[in-house]
């Protein structure tokens, strides 16, 4: 049954892992935390675009002539162009306290509405777009990671650390040649309860299989230029296994942002070269935005790993069906 006791220890456990987090990942990545934005203007080019079909929230703006604008899905770009406008010099960076939402997403134990992150970004140099640049801020991510779980732990007497110690790096081609004949969700289920821990690069261009093994938006992450290992793509995801759920869960996405020629064949390689008279896609071409890297960090994702719950429902506050609260208040959940 519904707990008030359990929602409030909760509460503060949510809390504690959140800024343990934030902590340690400003320290290992050089970031300073800035505000954000919830809501950008339409047609700047500035909001996330997902996988091209999710349909943001938008409205009118009576103040700016009923100027049109949209709820943001994720600051991606917007990122991008703060660093520039607030003149972040190379290994240094910027964290945000994201709030969104996705009215398209398909609700699950994992899936939300409302959407929260740790949106960061790093300016760093042309000469560092390389996987090694890549790997050393993904294992710097984990690193926080384990610091949260181990603190989280020490207060709580019913955790008990599961992650490895290391995370495990894998190219979405090789995971493909590892588990053929198996789809995507399922490749990352096998790879992730192997490992515990795993980072997969190259998310967003065609495989061996004709087919990406996830999709990717052209404008910030770069998953097209050849890498050093002789495999495309300068991005991914980190997901870790969640033992209670029996699966992989996506904690981040990320990767080294997209160079000028990068983007324009990204735009041609998704059809949709219309983009690139957007003001961020101009400002991206001529060459006026810093080389940068960078992703979003889902903050409800890491509270329901490191608090070992099985439902995003029972770390934030969402809107969900009225007979799946009943179901997990009733196997001893704590919806809220």
């Amino acid at each position: 049954m519904h707990d008030p006791r359990k929602i409030l220890k909760t509460e503060k456990a949510i809390e504690q892992v959140k800024e343990r987090f934030a902590q340690e990942l400003c320290a290992r990545l050089s970031l300073d935390k800035i505000s954000a934005p919830i809501a950008v203007l339409e047609h700047t080019g500035l909001n996330d675009e997902l996988n091209g079909v999710e349909k943001p929230v938008s409205f009118t703006i009576k103040a700016l002539n009923n100027a049109h604008a949209v709820i943001v899905h994720s600051l991606a770009k917007w990122k991008r162009m703060r660093l520039k406008e607030l003149e972040i010099q190379p290994g240094k960076g910027i964290l945000t306290d994201m709030k969104a939402l996705r009215p398209d997403e398909d609700l699950s134990p994992i899936h939300s509405v409302f959407v929260d992150q740790w949106d960061w970004e790093k300016t760093m140099d042309h000469k560092d777009r390389n996987l090694v640049y890549l790997k050393n801020a993904v294992s710097r991510i984990f690193e926080s990671i384990k610091t949260a779980e181990e603190n989280i732990c020490t207060s709580q007497s019913d955790l008990r650390p599961f992650l490895p110690n290391q995370i495990h790096f894998i190219h979405a081609e090789e995971l493909l040649r590892k588990f053929p004949g198996m789809p995507p969700k399922q490749r990352e289920k096998m790879i992730c309860k192997e490992w515990g821990a795993v980072f997969i690069t190259g998310i967003g261009a065609p495989l061996s299989d004709g087919k990406p093994h996830d999709g990717r938006a052209p404008d910030y992450d770069d998953w097209s230029s050849e890498n050093e290992e002789g495999f495309t793509g300068l991005n991914g995801d980190l997901l870790c296994w969640h033992p209670k759920l029996n699966d992989a869960l996506e904690l981040s996405s990320m990767g080294i942002r997209v160079t000028p020629k990068a983007l324009g064949r990204q735009l041609d390689m998704l059809d949709c070269p219309e983009k690139a008279s957007y003001p961020f896609h101009q400002m991206l071409l001529k060459g006026s935005l810093p080389q940068s890297i960078g992703g979003g960090i889902g903050q409800s994702r890491v509270c329901m790993l490191l608090l070992q719950k099985t439902h995003i429902g029972e770390v934030q506050s969402g809107i969900w069906p009225e007979n799946e609260k009943m179901l997990y208040n009733n196997r001893g959940g704590g919806f809220f």
